[in-house]
């Protein structure tokens, strides 16, 4: 798995919508990049929806909501619309993204549901794992990020 510290591997996918994104172009500012096992499932909506409730939370602090998965564009797309998440949701379906930060269960081609908070300069800051319920990834989340806005603002 990708570590504390670590630069957070770049990377090029579609979102739900089949738009273009890459992970470079949020440089300048905290992301929040979790990975979920599969859309539509019991714990990765509850997980997407508190993603979606903090998300404002989020943007005042300056840091973008990403999801990922290897599901389709169009499974991510139905899970999106059926949500209405505010974020985008990315498509992973051969594994690239996941495997470049360590999370793919090659056995079950799923992800392991793993947050990685990025800061502005691209760097690991937090990696989160194995959180249970689903949904506190997202409480969680917040807190790291709080704390490291918190600590770039002070002044010495």
């Amino acid at each position: 798995m990708v570590k504390i510290g670590d630069e957070a591997p770049d990377f090029e996918a579609s979102d739900h919508r089949g738009e273009p994104f890459r992970l470079r172009e949020l440089r300048g500012r905290y992301v929040v990049l979790y990975f979920y096992p599969k859309a539509l499932t019991t714990g990765c909506t509850r997980e997407g929806i508190r993603f979606n409730e903090l998300l404002e939370e989020f943007k005042k602090l300056g840091a973008e909501v990403i999801g990922a998965s290897t599901d389709p564009i169009e499974a991510n797309r139905k899970f999106a619309e059926k949500y209405n998440f505010k974020f985008r949701l990315i498509s992973d379906p051969s594994g690239a993204v996941a495997r470049a930060y360590r999370v793919l269960r090659e056995e079950s081609f799923t992800v392991e549901r793993t947050t990685f908070i990025i800061d502005p300069e691209g760097r690991v800051k937090a990696v989160l794992s194995n959180i249970r319920p689903a949904e506190k990834h997202a409480d969680e989340a917040l807190r790291v990020v709080r704390e490291l806005v918190k600590s770039r603002t002070r002044t010495y």
